[in-house]
């Protein structure tokens, strides 16, 4: 992990291997973002000319590098794009700034420091680019050999060592940001690491063990159940979905409890390590990610142990659903019935409906303990997909204003969503002549679909969210911004954020 300072020292007098500064788009040309006036000063005063000569227009996400100034200790100057420049005096937005300093970050593989001159106006965007830097800075190289020397091996390193200059570091407002983004952004870097896992490594034992050593890590309480523990309570779903792997499932409960707290959050991730289909089998060309079918429960993990490390006053609770969704002899077939820890029947259907039946077992055993809220996340659709696309997930819940604070708290730190609906008609469509409710409705509309059959588990009176992720959780083309290509940790920031608004008392 990139080891993170703050500086209030001048550019030119730092040694770095590079000075990352920002740029915007003006309606005349580029122009250089505050935090790079004496690198501006050093070209005396026409850094946004030389930039707009070499094709700079401050577009998001744009590039350019150049030559530092004479007399700096520094070789490179990487000016970086911000987007357009702000005319309500607002200044630059976090998610700009988190998003240009990702960029700057992966370009900067293999370098050993570099400095970031990017706007910093206050806290939040020594926050902000701190994110950016951390989350930017992200590689999974477990698996590939790296070159035989050292040298090799260091070039293809993330980026050693990152000082914010305008960071305050004796300020504590600026190392409480700096300390909140490190710890969120480790534990999302981790989901990342557990997604980009291969299947064959990531088993839902192995992902219970790990889960296991954060607990002991971090102070947590944490239950794991076995196959054995299942079958005695009676997880139907966990177990139905389980059958056909020879890697037995598991349900992990992992609760980080704050003294004088009193509210507490369930979280429930959906952890299929890998997803086939079952009997209902994937058609070729959309099983080779399925890997990535845990995101829901590792972003669940993630968001448990942040709250941990920041120390919230909140009770959290993070419910893990894991299993293998596998074709055999032993495997659920479509027309099964199986016997919920609710007590309700379901008929399977369409085996490649899993995800629902995991969850709706570890949201059963979530309102048996009566939270104040239930947030439940999952790569659960490929519909939500069609209606959203790759970087937005959905959002649908029982109630409305709870629905709109997930919303707004998943665009405050940059993960872009959208509320859906759940429309009460589509119900009927679930309606079994065999069993209590069936694993699939109507076609049209299925993302929704998913979210009423989840509804239905959800204890009585408790307020519940279901999060679809199945779009950004991971990222099949180029890397962008901050998020790499593969598993991206969607939603661990939005989890983490409910959690610091409940504690502050500004959740309900």
């Amino acid at each position: 992990m990139t080891a993170l300072t703050l500086s209030t020292s001048a550019a030119p007098g730092l040694r770095a291997d590079a000075i990352v500064i920002g740029v915007a788009k003006g309606a005349k040309g580029p122009v250089v973002a505050p935090g790079a006036e004496a690198v501006d000063k050093a070209y005396d005063g026409k850094l946004a000319g030389v930039l707009e000569t070499l094709g700079a227009s401050g577009a998001e996400g744009e590039l350019t590098k150049l030559p530092a100034p004479a007399g700096f200790k520094s070789a490179l100057v990487i000016a970086v794009g911000l987007g357009t420049v702000p005319d309500d005096g607002t200044g630059y937005g976090a998610e700009a700034l988190r998003r240009a300093a990702g960029v700057a970050a992966r370009t900067l593989g293999g370098a050993k420091k570099a400095a970031f001159a990017l706007p910093v106006e206050d806290a939040a965007a020594v926050g902000a680019i701190a994110e950016g830097v951390l989350l930017g800075a992200y590689s999974f190289d477990v698996y590939k050999d790296n070159g035989s020397t050292a040298k090799a091996k260091a070039d293809k390193a993330p980026l050693a060592e990152a000082t914010l200059l305008g960071g305050k570091p004796r300020d504590a407002a600026h190392k409480a940001a700096l300390a909140r983004a490190t710890a969120v952004s480790e534990e999302l870097n981790r989901a990342r690491d557990l997604i980009n896992t291969p299947p064959n490594d990531l088993t839902p034992a192995a992902f219970a063990a790990i889960a296991q050593r954060a607990a002991k890590e971090h102070g947590l309480k944490i239950q794991v159940l076995d196959d054995k523990a299942l079958t005695k309570d009676g997880y139907g779903g966990i177990l139905g979905v389980g059958s056909g792997s020879a890697a037995t499932p598991r349900l992990v409960k992992l609760s980080y409890t704050s003294p004088g707290a009193d509210k507490h959050l369930a979280f429930v991730g959906k952890g299929i390590t890998y997803d086939s289909g079952g009997i209902s089998l994937k058609p070729a060309g959309h099983n080779e990610t399925m890997k990535c079918d845990m995101s829901g429960a590792a972003a669940v993990f993630a968001a448990v142990v942040s709250a941990a490390r920041l120390g919230l006053e909140v009770n959290v609770t993070g419910w893990l659903a894991l299993a293998e969704n596998m074709p055999s002899g032993s495997a659920v077939r479509p027309g099964d019935v199986l016997r919920m820890y609710s007590g309700k029947t379901v008929e399977v259907l369409n085996t490649d409906a899993e995800g629902r039946l995991v969850l709706a077992d570890a949201l059963w055993a979530a309102s048996a303990e009566n939270p104040d809220a239930i947030v439940d996340v999952a790569t659960l659709t490929g519909a939500m997909m069609l209606a959203l696309g790759s970087r937005t997930f959905g959002i649908m819940a029982n109630d409305d204003a709870f629905r709109s604070a997930i919303h707004e708290a998943a665009e405050e730190v940059g993960e872009p969503a959208w509320p859906m609906p759940l429309p009460e008609h589509l119900r009927k469509g679930m309606d079994s002549p065999t069993a209590d409710i069936a694993n699939m409705g109507e076609r049209m509309g299925g993302g929704l679909v998913a979210g009423l059959f989840l509804r239905e588990f959800v204890g009585e009176g408790i307020t519940w969210a279901h999060l679809d992720i199945a779009g950004p959780a991971f990222n099949e083309g180029g890397a962008f911004g901050y998020t790499p290509k593969g598993g991206t940790g969607s939603a661990v920031r939005t989890l983490v954020r409910l959690a610091e608004l409940t504690a502050e008392g500004d959740l309900g």
